[in-house]
């Protein structure tokens, strides 16, 4: 009977894995200065093929934007993510976006956290540029961002720690 037996530890995360597949480009690249500008911290951003966004990593939801366009995740190696779908995106009001992650919810690396529908975002005129953030990037010194790429979700690894 395994009752009393230990849980075992999780290893840290140590690397992150392309949300959704598509051609990888450096966070400073993205049309938005906010991002860019590694206001919100470092990260890379995907311009997406597909329309369905996975967990990078295991980690835990911290935090779901009520317009479905965001998704924050908290690791256990103690980094922060930021899942941003799309440029200026907030002002869609949800219209567009399924999400299914929900907040304190456990996710396993792979696990669909939302979808979107990437033609009624361009056609309303807004880029579909998925980006990952590190917000406390400088927690993380030896952290190395993989870009200059075309990514396969859930396969292509984008970060390293």
């Amino acid at each position: 009977m395994g009752f009393f037996r230990k849980k075992e530890k999780e290893e840290p995360v140590k690397e992150l894995k392309a949300i959704v597949s598509g051609q990888v480009i450096p966070v400073t690249e993205v049309a938005d200065p906010v991002f860019s500008s590694k206001a919100l911290g470092d990260g890379i951003a995907i311009r997406p093929e597909g329309q369905v966004i996975t967990a990078p990593c295991s980690g835990e939801i911290s935090m779901v934007a009520e317009t479905g366009h965001a998704v924050g995740i908290t690791v256990n190696n103690g980094a922060e993510l930021l899942l941003h779908i799309g440029l200026d995106t907030v002002s869609l009001n949800g219209e567009g976006f399924k999400v299914t992650a929900k907040q304190g919810k456990k996710v396993k690396q792979g696990d669909v956290l939302l979808e979107f529908d990437k033609a009624l975002v361009e056609q309303k005129g807004f880029a579909t540029d998925c980006i990952l953030i590190v917000t406390n990037a400088e927690d993380f010194p030896d952290m190395k961002l993989i870009s200059g790429m075309d990514a396969v979700r859930n396969e292509t690894v984008v970060c390293t720690f």
